[in-house]
Parts: structure tokens; C-alpha cells; sequence
């Protein structure tokens, strides 16, 4: 059976899905294949992270039809305070009263299932779900994918949004930079007697950096918060097998009691941290997004954002092209698309990469040092407004769907 749509998307997470829907918002229409089903992916458990929505992302979301779904779930970020080891020099960026917050927190369950449900709902989106793409072929004037079933797949563009180990990616031969930073982010939550007050925390240690980042309240009233704590590969497995008392203590004594008593709420999970960045972005009737074009290190919260603003660039490279009455794998338009990104995506991983770096530097010098530059940031107010722009996503040449 054959069904040709404009896309064949595979990889059918948060990128790949949100691509969907922005693709069908403006006429696109695409097959959409994953290897997991939606019942695994929204599972309570399967992915404890959370994900900071910078203001161009959650723009992107209200713009394709999610905000309704998406605002009861969203924590407001008011103020970001970033501290080397809590010590004097800290930076708060806030933004003035009347330029909203400069993110939203969802737990990325909530993120899949607004989602998937919008998904379910867009006949412009055929979904896939637990299927895997055995063969791949483009050619000059289609793509199409063979699935396990059988099933052929024709489109006019083949996507990969496959996650950092994109088979489509290594099948076309592109050239990844990659390597490992030798530790891991241990991720859970918090409730604490004190409101975080919709601040997200950047605690730098030389060990790794330590992330509280707000969350909605529970039902009953209990304040809440999302941890993001990198620890050395070769001590991650001891933290890990920690009571809940031992490793409820190692958190607070990092947290220096800014939210008072705390008590860890949701399981502990891991991933290793690594760095790794696509030498292209286009092939033959092929584009990539998300993690399978670049991988970054947590430290900024610019993972998801940064896929999210493929996903609005490309859209936009389409739709200019389709009212010009060019078809979605079009040499030029892909060409658009390879330019507009290359530039943003390795400045955005060349930077996180820096300051990995720098804040891992032990010893006093380097932490005077740190300390003595973050506070000419917090002195200096067209330089703390350069990081909130940076922080918000609305630098640069934004897509027309991420703007306001």
C-alpha cells in the first residue's frame, strides 16, 4: 500500500511530532513513524525530565494550536539566578514587568500528550506508532520508506528527527563532531516548604552544575521543583544507590537552604552528557532537526529550543516555497534551510560547550575569576539584556511562527 504526503517524518518524539503539527498549520502533510507507541511514551515514569519552553518555543506552540492544551502545565520562569557555588557575584536576569516571563517549565510528559492528542486529531498527519523503517530510498522526484510491515511510505521530503543516533543521518554519511564530558544528569524532583517564586537556580560547582528549576505547586498546595544535577560518570552510580535520606541530604547540602526543608518526590533517573553536532544539515530531498542535527550539553536548557527552532525554520522554508509553487524537497529550499540553521545551531553548541568548561575549572583562581565577570554582567545592563534575548529564544533572525 502506498500513501504519498508531502513529509515523511521518522522519529516521532517532540520535535519530530511538533514538526507535524506546524507542517499541517500551514497545508503540509506528512506520515509520521516511531518505534515507540503513545501509551509507552506518556507512561507516568518513562521520562521524568522537564523541559524549559523558552518564549520563541511556547510563541511556536500558541501559533500551531497548542497553547490552550499546553498553559495549565506550563510553570512561568520569572527570574533565572545563576551562582558559582553560591558564593558572592551571583547574576539575576529578570525581565521588566510589562515582557512576560522568560520561559514556561513543563514536565515532558505533559509536552507529549498535548501533543499527541493534537496529533490524533489532524488528518494532515498520518502516525505510525511502533513501526520501524527497514528500507530508505530517494531519488530525484520522491522519498519513500519501507516499514516492517511492509507498508511503503512516498513523500515529497524525508525528515530525520531521530534523536543523536539517527540511523537516517548515519545512512546518508554526514560527518558528526561528537564526544563525552564524562558525566551524567541525574534528574528527579523536589518538594520544598519555601516558593521557588518562578525562579530557576544555575548552582556551578567545579563537580558539575546544579539546576533547580520551578515547577507548579502540587494539588494540595506542596512547592515544587524539577532536578538537574551533573555528577562525574565515576561517582554517578554511588549517588544513584544512596538511600533517600542519604541523597536527599547531599541535595540540600548543595541547596544551601534557599527553599528550606525538602524532600525528593519522584524517582531518580540518568543520562549521560555528551556534545555532538551534524556537519550538514541537508541531503537529497533530506533534512535533519532536533537531536539528530546537534546535542548539547544541559547547561543552558537550550536542548529542546534549539530543535524546536529547526522545526520553525523549516516550516517557513516550505510554506515561502509552496507559495511559489515548489514541492518540499526542492534543492533550493533546502539550501535555505541549511543556511539559516548551520549558523545558530553551532554558535548555540559552541557556547554551551565554553561554558561547560569554564564553570568545571577548579580551584579559587578560576572561581574569582568566574565571579568577578558574572558580576560586571549583573552591573552592566545592555549585557544581561544580550543573555535574557539569548535565553528567551528572540535573538537572531526568528521564523514567523516563534515570534509574538
Amino acid at each position: 500500500m502506498t500513501d504519498k504526503r508531502d513529509l515523511v517524518i521518522l522519529g516521532g518524539g517532540l520535535v519530530g511530532m511538533t514538526l507535524a503539527l506546524a507542517a499541517a498549520r500551514s497545508g503540509l502533510t506528512s506520515h509520521v513513524v516511531d518505534r515507540a507507541g503513545p501509551e509507552e511514551l506518556t507512561a507516568e515514569g518513562f521520562d521524568g525530565r522537564a523541559s524549559a519552553i523558552s518564549t520563541a518555543s511556547w510563541n511556536l506552540f500558541g501559533n500551531i494550536g497548542l497553547g490552550p492544551r499546553l498553559a495549565p502545565f506550563g510553570c512561568p520562569i520569572d527570574a533565572i539566578a545563576v551562582t558559582d557555588g553560591m558564593k558572592p557575584g551571583r547574576i539575576d536576569f529578570r525581565p521588566e514587568p510589562n515582557e512576560g516571563s522568560l520561559g514556561r517549565m513543563f514536565a515532558n510528559r505533559d509536552l507529549r500528550l498535548a501533543l499527541f492528542e493534537a496529533a490524533a486529531e489532524e488528518p494532515a498527519i498520518a502516525w505510525h506508532p511502533r513501526a520501524t523503517a527497514v528500507r530508505r530510498e530517494r531519488t530525484d522526484h520522491r522519498v519513500s520508506v519501507t516499514l516492517g510491515d511492509g507498508n511503503e511510505l512516498t513523500g515529497s521530503l524525508l525528515v530525520a528527527a531521530e534523536g543523536r543516533q539517527s540511523p537516517t543521518r548515519e545512512e546518508e554519511g554526514i560527518a558528526v563532531a561528537r564526544w563525552k564530558y564524562g558525566h551524567r544528569a541525574i534528574v528527579s524532583a523536589l518538594a520544598h516548604e519555601l516558593p521557588h517564586e518562578n525562579t530557576a537556580w544555575e548552582i556551578f560547582y567545579p563537580a558539575g552544575p546544579f539546576a533547580l528549576l520551578p515547577l507548579l505547586d502540587t494539588p494540595d498546595g506542596r512547592h515544587r521543583s524539577a532536578l538537574v544535577w551533573s555528577v562525574a560518570e565515576r561517582d554517578a552510580r554511588g549517588v544513584l544507590a544512596l538511600s533517600e535520606v542519604a541523597f536527599t541530604g547531599e541535595v540540600a547540602r548543595r541547596m544551601h537552604g534557599i527553599f528550606g526543608q525538602i524532600e525528593v518526590i519522584a524517582p531518580r533517573a540518568s543520562y549521560p552528557l555528551s556534545f555532538q553536532h551534524a556537519g550538514r544539515l541537508t541531503g537529497k530531498r533530506l533534512a535533519i532537526v532536533g537531536d539528530a542535527a546537534h546535542g548539547i550539553h544541559p547547561i543552558a536548557g537550550q536542548g529542546l529550543n534549539l530543535g524546536l527552532r529547526d522545526v520553525g525554520a523549516l516550516v517557513q522554508v516550505l510554506s515561502d516555497g509552496a507559495r511559489l509553487g515548489l514541492e518540499p524537497g526542492d534543492a533550493q529550499l533546502l539550501a535555505r534551510y541549511e543556511r539559516w540553521r548551520s549558523l545558530d545551531n553551532f554558535t548555540v553548541a559552541a557556547v554551551t560547550d565554553g561554558l561547560t568548561r569554564l564553570f568545571g575549572l577548579p580551584g579559587r583562581l578560576p572561581s574569582a575569576v568566574r565571579r568577578l565577570g558574572m558580576g560586571a554582567v549583573q552591573r552592566l545592563p545592555a549585557l544581561k539584556r544580550f543573555f535574557m534575548d539569548e535565553a528567551r529564544g528572540m535573538s537572531g533572525t526568528l521564523p514567523e511562527l516563534m515570534r509574538g
